[in-house]
């Protein structure tokens, strides 16, 4: 019989619903908060505001459930998310009510969700990319170094991971037109430091849920001989 987890919903279901405040805020704002480094302007999209805890809680997952697991969550978060990039062009399409067209209206939905459809292929695949190289390296770790040293697995994985994510996402945002040319070094810089940054702040948080959620789920997988084939559900 499947063994039941306590907590595993409760991840699962903030898990999916950071990533799709992430992209809402992303499609919505540019942040400037005036900081450079050299000529360097380091502006960030509203959606890292958020988005970095989805890593967060992809380190709690593989640590805790395994890779197996997080597979599978990883998975509900990507179509979750596709849903959303397709709900919000459909309703875009559609014929607005004439007083809202004379209040807000198409072109301010056009201007904050418009380029949304671009936004999500660009998170889809660099979330895929990110959130799989996260877990896979985290997994591997653990085995390299027997469980020691969480720290190190949750801030080596989050560098590969979150590298892989940013080049990914930004490059193609950028060539879908959503954000400008100009700003792309700018913004894959900024936020690759911002979600470093959140995760080392984050890491005595972080190690503190781990060790408690592995006492009060009775679990602490080692992926020995897991398929590490993200295909595999």
């Amino acid at each position: 019989m499947a063994k039941h987890y306590r907590y595993l919903d409760i991840i699962t279901a903030t898990f999916v619903a950071v990533l799709l405040i992430s992209n809402l805020l992303s499609s919505a704002k540019i942040i400037d908060l005036g900081v450079r480094i050299g000529t360097i302007d380091l502006i960030f999209d509203a959606g890292t505001l958020v988005f970095p805890i989805s890593y967060i809680f992809g380190d709690i997952l593989t640590e805790v459930y395994g890779y197996q697991r997080s597979r599978r969550v990883i998975w509900m978060g990507f179509f979750a998310t596709a849903l959303l990039g397709v709900t919000v062009w459909v309703a875009g399409r559609l014929p607005g009510y004439r007083e809202w067209e004379q209040t807000a209206g198409q072109a301010a939905y056009d201007a904050i969700l418009g380029g949304i459809s671009g936004l999500i292929v660009a998170s889809l695949a660099a979330y895929w990319i990110g959130e799989f190289s996260n877990s896979y390296v985290l997994a591997k770790m653990k085995i390299a170094t027997r469980g020691r040293w969480l720290w190190s697995r949750t801030i080596g994985s989050t560098l590969v991971g979150q590298a892989a994510d940013t080049v990914t996402f930004f490059g193609i945002a950028t060539l879908f037109g959503v954000f400008p040319v100009t700003a792309m070094i700018s913004l894959i810089i900024a936020n690759y430091i911002l979600k470093l940054g959140v995760e080392v702040a984050f890491t005595p948080l972080t190690l503190t849920v781990v060790n408690a959620l592995k006492r009060a789920e009775d679990e602490d997988i080692f992926d020995i001989d897991t398929q590490f084939n993200p295909f595999r559900l």
